[in-house]
């Protein structure tokens, strides 16, 4: 362990910690029956998306929800050299009522049906944790911020070992766990951010789906090689953040049948 560092026992429960952030209204589908923007934050929200079409950050999509100004979906691409390399992340965001006095609500969709925390920032309940979303610590949120620093942000936490986004974990080097959750995470991108998101598992609107449909051909090989390369850890127990998931088991050769099929299906 480096020096410095922190012993797992000396770490706080991230209950606890969890705890001690003041509580906010993060879940875009549970908004107030009474929902609407403000003349203000109707302004606010277009002149994001302007700015967001005009200059595209890479890897990053989005959608408005028609008729219901102020709600859009997204779709983040994994950053190569990650274990979230190629996997689509499709998010639902709901501009708060005053924004930008207030940040956005964000869920992430892609969970496998609830049942993936894609790392310690993303819950498998499709909560973001992120200090601009007033749901973690750190720099809180700003009216300078914008719908394309809120995805880029996001798009950040989507690290190349989020072993060590855990919150007293940055100096507590542990190359091995770091490694095993990699892994974990790299093959639930395949089932979950590929395989579920292409099948329409996971609601989300028809242009980016077809955006999605393209990149899918395009990385098809590399799915195929991941699939390959890995089909030895089939039936050994997946890591989440230091323990044994006893119940969730490498499953390549099943992922791969996925994939030729849907290969097949939009070849």
């Amino acid at each position: 362990m480096a020096s410095g560092g922190m012993s797992p026992s000396s770490i706080p429960p991230l209950g606890e910690y969890l705890t001690a952030l003041p509580s906010v209204s993060w879940d875009p589908l549970k908004l107030p029956a009474n929902y609407s923007l403000t003349p203000g934050a109707q302004a606010r929200v277009r002149t994001d998306l302007r700015h967001f079409y005009q200059d595209p950050p890479v890897g990053i999509v989005v959608s408005p929800v028609p008729d219901q100004f102020g709600k859009l979906y997204a779709a983040i691409s994994g950053p190569p050299d990650t274990p979230y390399e190629g996997g689509f992340f499709i998010f639902y965001i709901a501009f708060s009522q005053d924004y930008p006095l207030s940040p956005p609500r964000v869920r992430l969709l892609t969970t496998g049906n609830g049942s993936v925390r894609f790392g310690p920032n993303l819950y498998a309940n499709g909560k973001v944790c992120l200090s601009i979303l007033g749901t973690w610590s750190g720099p809180q949120w700003t009216p300078t911020q914008s719908l394309t620093s809120v995805l880029l942000s996001i798009q950040s936490l989507m690290s190349e070992e989020p072993y060590y986004n855990e919150p007293g974990y940055e100096n507590h080097i542990n190359q091995i766990a770091s490694k095993n959750y990699n892994e974990t995470i790299k093959h639930e991108t395949l089932r979950c951010a590929v395989c579920d998101v292409v099948e329409r598992l996971v609601k989300y609107p028809d242009d980016i789906y077809d955006i999605i449909k393209v990149t899918f051909l395009e990385q098809y090989n590399d799915y195929i090689d991941t699939c390959d390369n890995n089909s030895s850890k089939d039936g050994s127990p997946m890591h989440g953040h230091n323990h044994v998931l006893q119940a969730s088991r490498f499953q390549y050769q099943h992922i791969k049948t996925r994939l030729e099929a849907l290969k097949a299906q939009l070849s």
